[in-house]
C-alpha cells in the first residue's frame, strides 16, 4: 500500500540521521541537499545490538501469527517470505508489514523467514520461537529464603526484568532481580533480604547469578540495573550499584565479606558504596569504582533517618552521539546528583557530573526537580541524548538545560506526544499541592505548553495516543477528570480504567493500556479485554507493572513478561494478532532502547519511541544504526 510522506519535523530528523556522508558532491549524488544550518557531518550512526530476526510463532485457534524484526541495517525495500519446514507458505513475497497469519496451522509448526534483497532470496532465519498456548515459558529459579537478624523468614519473588544479547548470539537475554517478600520502600524501617540478580538465557539456561550482599538494602529505590553494550564488543554488560559484600557471578566477592553496615532499623547509612560492570555472558565483577554521587552526609539529601539519602535512578543515554554511556544519580527531592561514566577497554572513566549545589547550578531551581524515574531522548535535535529528570534535563555535555520549576512526581511522559509540533514533548505529573497538578513541556526548552490547576498529591498520569477519535497522545491522571489532547483540551470524559502502562498489542496504530495482569482497549464508554495474563502476578504493589513490557520479539508490537504465580517461569506473551503496518524493530530505535533499559528504575514507566506511532501516523523514519 502507498506510503504518506513524512510531517516535516520527522522528515527533517530522517534526514539528520542520513546525512553520513560529508561532501556536497556527495549529498548531491544522493538526491540529497542541505537545509540552512544543516551540516553534512552532523549525522552519526548509532550503535546498536546485532539482532537476528527475532521470529516467533503464536498459536490460536485460527492458526499460527508468523512476526519476525525489520532491522534497521535491513534495505527500505527487503520483502520477506515465510516457510513451513522448509515449504513456502506464503503465495507472494510479504512486504506491507513483517507478520504472516499462517491459516490452520497446528501450535506445532515449525518456521522461518527468509529476507528478499535486491530480488535474491537470502538464507534462512533462525527457527521461530513457539508460543503453544499463546505465551512462552523462560524456566527460572527462585533463590533460597532466609531470616533476617530480627528474626523474620522471607522468601524470593521475581521482580523486574530487562534484557540485553549478553553472548553475542543475536538473540536476546534476560537479566532479572530476585526481590525478597520484605523488601522495603525507603520510607519503611526494617531489615530485608539480600538483592540477587539472575542472567537467563530464553530456554531457561541460567548463565549467572549475583549476590548484591547484606549491604544493599532491598526495594525500588535501591537497585537500578543497566543491561546494554556500553564498550561496543557485541555483548551487553550489566551495571549495579554494588556493596562490601557482593558475590558476582563467579563467586567472588566484593570489598569485605564480613562488614555489615545494616543499623538497628535496617537501614545502610554507612560503609562504602560502589558501581560495579559485569561481563553479561559470565556474571564477573569487571570494573568497580566508588559510586557517584558519595553518601556524605545523610542530612544533607533530606532527612536523617535514610529515607531520601538512598532515593537512585540509572539510565544508558548516547551523550557523544554515537556509542552509550551510562547514568547514575542520586536524589531528587532535594539536591540531586547525576554522573555519566563510559566503559572502555575494561574501565570506568567519568564523563561529567551535575550537581545541583554546584556553584553553577545552586538557586537556579534545579534542586527538587527529580522524578522517581527519569527519561533520555535527544530533545534538542542535537544528534546527542539528554536526560530528562523529571521537572529539569540535563544536557549531554552535563550542563543544566532547564527548569520548569514545578517540582517532584510520580510519573512522566517524553516522546513525540504531538504530531502537529516539532520535537518532543513531556507530560508530567507533581506531587507539591501547590503547583499544576500535571502539565505538558516542550522538552527542549521546558516551556510549558498546557497544565492543571494545583490538585494535592496527583499520583499517576500516561500520556499516549489510546484513542483514534483525537489527534496525537491523550493525557490523563488519577487526579484530574477526562483524558486530554495534546494542546490540553479536554477530549472524552471518561478516563481509562488505568492509569499504569501501555502496550502496542493489536493490529492498529494506537496503544493499549497494560494494567497488572490484563492489556485492554480504550472506549468511549468502556474498556475491552483483549488480553488476561494466565497463572501470572503483577510486581512492585499497586502499580502492578510487569517484569517487562516492550518490543523483544517478534515485529514492533510489544511483549509483556510477567513472572508466574509460583515464580518458577517468565512468562512472555507476544500478540497473536495480524497488522498491516510495518515499522521498523523498535528495538533500533535507540530513544525506545535506552527506555527499554531504564524502565526497571524506581516507579517504572512504558517506553515511547523517538516518533509518533498513533492513529493517523506519517511513515515511520527509519534509523542509522551500526551494529558490531
Amino acid at each position: 500500500m502507498p506510503q504518506p510522506h513524512p510531517r516535516p519535523h520527522a522528515r527533517r530528523r530522517s534526514r539528520r540521521l542520513l546525512l553520513a556522508t560529508t561532501t556536497a558532491a556527495a549529498l548531491a549524488a544522493a538526491g540529497l541537499t542541505l537545509l540552512p544550518g544543516e551540516e553534512a557531518s552532523a549525522a552519526t550512526a548509532r550503535q546498536a545490538e546485532k539482532l537476528d530476526r527475532g521470529l516467533v510463532s503464536v498459536h490460536t485457534d485460527a492458526g499460527n501469527l508468523v512476526s519476525w524484526r525489520w532491522l534497521g541495517t535491513d534495505p527500505d525495500n527487503v520483502s520477506f517470505n515465510v516457510y513451513r519446514a522448509g515449504t513456502k507458505v506464503n503465495p507472494t513475497p510479504v512486504t506491507g508489514a513483517t507478520n504472516y497469519f499462517h491459516s490452520g496451522a497446528p501450535n506445532s509448526a515449525d518456521y522461518t523467514v527468509r529476507a528478499i534483497v535486491n530480488g535474491t532470496e537470502q538464507a534462512d532465519s533462525a527457527h521461530a520461537i513457539q508460543f503453544r498456548a499463546g505465551y512462552k515459558d523462560v524456566p527460572i529459579s527462585p533463590p533460597a529464603g532466609g531470616t533476617t537478624p530480627d528474626g523474620v523468614a522471607y522468601t524470593y519473588e521475581a521482580n523486574d526484568a530487562s534484557v540485553g544479547d549478553l553472548d553475542g548470539d543475536g538473540v536476546l537475554e534476560f537479566v532479572l532481580k530476585w526481590q525478597p517478600t520484605n523488601a522495603k520502600d525507603n520510607s519503611q524501617s526494617g531489615y530485608t533480604g539480600n538483592t540477587i540478580v539472575d542472567a537467563v538465557k530464553l530456554d531457561g539456561t541460567r548463565l549467572w547469578r549475583a549476590d548484591l550482599g547484606k549491604n544493599i538494602r532491598s526495594g525500588a529505590h535501591y537497585t537500578q540495573f543497566q543491561v546494554y553494550d556500553y564498550d561496543g564488543d557485541g555483548k551487553a554488560e550489566v551495571a549495579v550499584k554494588t556493596a562490601d559484600g557482593t558475590v558476582d557471578g563467579q563467586g567472588k566477592v566484593i570489598g569485605s565479606s564480613s562488614a555489615d553496615y545494616r543499623n538497628s532499623s535496617g537501614y545502610v547509612l554507612s560503609g562504602p558504596e560502589y558501581l560495579t560492570m559485569f561481563n553479561g555472558q559470565t556474571g564477573a565483577a569487571m570494573g568497580t569504582v566508588d559510586y557517584v554521587p558519595a553518601r556524605g552526609t545523610v542530612s544533607s539529601w533530606g532527612d536523617s533517618y535514610g529515607n531520601r539519602v538512598d532515593r537512585f535512578l540509572a539510565g544508558t543515554a548516547y551523550l557523544d552521539g554515537s556509542r552509550p554511556s551510562l547514568i547514575t544519580a542520586r536524589g531528587y527531592y532535594t539536591r540531586s546528583v547525576i554522573a555519566a561514566w563510559d566503559w572502555r577497554g575494561g574501565k570506568f572513566t567519568r564523563r561529567w557530573t551535575f550537581d545541583t549545589n554546584s556553584s553553577t547550578n545552586s538557586g537556579k531551581g534545579y534542586d527538587g526537580q527529580g522524578n522517581h524515574q527519569l527519561s533520555v531522548a535527544d530533545v534538542d535535535g542535537d544528534g546527542k541524548d539528554e536526560i530528562v529528570y523529571g521537572a529539569m534535563a540535563v544536557d549531554d555535555n552535563g550542563s543544566a538545560l532547564w527548569t520548569t520549576k514545578n517540582g517532584h512526581g510520580d510519573a512522566m511522559h517524553v516522546g513525540d506526544l504531538d504530531p502537529s509540533r516539532a520535537g518532543l514533548e513531556e507530560f508530567k505529573v507533581d506531587e507539591d499541592s501547590s503547583k499544576p497538578s500535571s502539565w505538558m513541556a516542550d522538552a527542549k526548552t521546558g516551556a510549558v505548553i498546557w497544565s492543571t490547576g494545583a490538585n494535592g498529591d496527583n499520583g499517576r498520569g500516561v500520556s499516549g495516543d489510546i484513542w483514534s477519535g483525537s489527534a496525537g497522545a491523550e493525557s490523563w491522571s488519577s487526579s484530574e477528570s477526562g483524558i486530554r489532547s495534546p494542546k490540553g483540551t479536554v477530549v472524552s470524559s471518561r478516563k481509562p480504567s488505568s492509569t499504569n502502562f501501555l502496550s502496542w498489542w493489536d493490529g492498529d496504530t494506537t496503544r493499549e493500556l497494560l494494567d497488572s495482569t490484563h492489556i485492554d482497549k480504550y472506549g468511549t464508554s468502556s474498556d475491552t479485554r483483549l488480553l488476561t495474563g494466565s497463572g501470572v502476578h503483577s510486581n512492585n504493589g499497586t502499580k502492578a507493572t510487569p517484569a517487562l513490557s516492550g518490543d523483544i520479539l517478534g515485529d514492533w508490537r510489544e511483549e509483556v513478561v510477567w513472572p508466574t504465580t509460583n515464580n518458577t517461569a517468565l512468562r512472555i506473551y507476544s500478540t497473536p494478532l495480524e497488522t498491516s503496518t510495518r515499522i521498523t524493530t523498535l528495538l533500533h530505535d535507540t530513544q525506545y532502547r535506552t527506555a527499554l533499559a531504564w524502565q526497571n528504575t524506581a516507579y517504572n514507566q512504558p517506553p515511547h519511541p523517538s516518533f509518533f506511532i498513533g492513529s493517523g501516523m506519517q511513515t515511520a523514519p527509519r534509523p542509522t544504526v551500526t551494529t558490531p
